[in-house]
């Protein structure tokens, strides 16, 4: 094929035999390659990593992506990349967080909006659509009384909401109020227990202790528990009846498996996985304090094993909702410790591949689907003429293998084409820049 780009749009697509090129034409010939649409990663965090954030995407192929927690600097960011003052993927940003009193975050230096009530959820609302930013964040520790005033006044501002399902929110509650997009599988696994109500009764009881760093750590070592008894009584008939009504409400998930494999199989990680140099050095170690203080410490030898087929069943459940017709879309939770900006969404489509997904369909959970999702199918998700020249070029067929999504010979962002030479030395770049930080 021949693929004609003027400016950021791509303006024809030939069989190379059909076409004859005008005179004065720039010309790349990547004849035997695989062109394919940029990737759109729908969860990331972006706080940590200002300097190398962008690049570390835009060399893994990844071109647009969906922050979940809205900041002033990511404003300025995407100001910047859209007056093309600054090389970055698409970003779709999120609100600053809105949480339940006390919040997951209490005591931590993660922004975050700590709601008490429907009034003070409504405010929340109002000001993130004065800051500017596309949607509203939504997280675990809301009442049930600030989550319906949220979703009521997203409705009413235009905004879409989406995150966390709250703990004392159900998830077929969530879906008729409009939630747009669940994070993380959380709450889909009590939804679909025959001991749900029982399940139910334990959320409601979990309580964040106020003399920890945060509230996450205590939070997250209670709902182990529970999770792993959710899990071990699935219903196949309550699964089918959530999912049928998530599919029929159009609810996406955002299942971010690779942040599961990291945080239930904790003890197995490769500690010098060699993408951590493109990290600076106070990232790698907070990750690793976050990996001993709030996700291992205390976990026993028979927990590492509960967890380890905690994580089967999350594949397996992922595979169920798919196969119902639930939108299943690709995210990370970039930068959960050991998930990598850009090159763990890769990881992510080889999980969805191990969880039924065929490669074509996991290829379309971060292509397809997002740009639908998005309401720009017009613009992005497909290499078609019109649409905007965001694109992988790899050297193997990733149908044959999803693997071959790692095999980037080179990248074109908006238009702008990165040669396989000039993306090693962006790599190598960051690289020296990670060093120095």
């Amino acid at each position: 094929m021949t693929l004609l780009i003027k400016g950021e749009r791509i303006v024809a697509l030939h069989k190379s035999d059909d076409v004859e090129l005008p005179e004065g034409l720039k010309t790349v010939d990547l004849q035997g390659k695989y062109l394919m649409p940029g990737l759109t990663d729908m969860h990331v965090h972006a706080q940590e990593l200002e300097q190398v954030f962008p690049l570390l995407h835009v060399v893994n192929g990844v071109t647009t992506l969906r922050d979940m927690d809205g900041s002033p600097f990511l404003l300025e960011w995407r100001r910047r990349i859209e007056e093309g003052r600054m090389l970055g993927p698409r970003m779709i940003l999120g609100s600053t967080i809105i949480d339940g009193t006390p919040s997951l975050w209490q005591n931590s230096p993660v922004p975050h909006v700590s709601v008490r009530n429907e009034a003070e959820g409504r405010e929340a609302v109002r000001q993130a659509r004065a800051q500017g930013y596309d949607f509203i964040k939504v997280y675990s520790r809301l009442s049930r009384e600030a989550y319906f005033g949220i979703a009521d006044e997203a409705r009413l501002q235009q905004m879409p909401f989406a995150g966390h399902c709250p703990d004392l929110v159900t998830t077929a509650e969530a879906s008729a109020a409009g939630q747009a997009s669940f994070e993380h599988l959380y709450g889909v696994m009590y939804a679909t227990s025959s001991e749900e109500a029982e399940l139910r009764e334990r959320v409601g009881e979990i309580t964040l202790r106020p003399d920890t760093l945060t509230g996450y750590n205590t939070w997250f070592q209670q709902t182990h528990a529970v999770e792993w008894d959710a899990a071990r009584t699935y219903s196949s008939a309550k699964g089918l009846q959530l999912f049928n009504q998530l599919a029929r409400n159009g609810s996406a998930q955002v299942p971010t498996l690779i942040l599961h494999d990291v945080l239930d199989r904790s003890m197995d990680l490769d500690m010098d996985d060699a993408r951590l140099k493109y990290l600076p050095a106070s990232v790698v170690a907070g990750w690793r304090w976050q990996l001993a203080e709030i996700y291992l410490q205390g976990r026993s030898a028979e927990e590492s094993e509960q967890r380890r087929d905690l994580f089967n069943r999350r594949l397996a459940l992922v595979g169920q909702m798919h196969r119902a017709g639930v939108r299943v879309l690709a995210g990370t939770d970039s930068t959960t410790p050991w998930v990598f900006p850009g090159f763990s969404l890769h990881d992510e489509l080889a999980l969805l591949v191990q969880a039924g997904l065929t490669p074509l369909q996991a290829i379309q959970s971060a292509t397809l689907e997002p740009a639908r999702y998005l309401g720009m199918q017009d613009s992005l998700g497909t290499v078609e003429q019109g649409k905007v020249a965001d694109l992988m070029v790899l050297d193997a067929n990733p149908l044959d293998d999803i693997r071959n999504t790692t095999r980037i010979h080179s990248v074109v962002v908006r238009g702008r084409f990165i040669s396989a030479e000039e993306r090693r030395e962006f790599l190598s770049d960051l690289e020296t820049l990670a060093g120095s930080m």
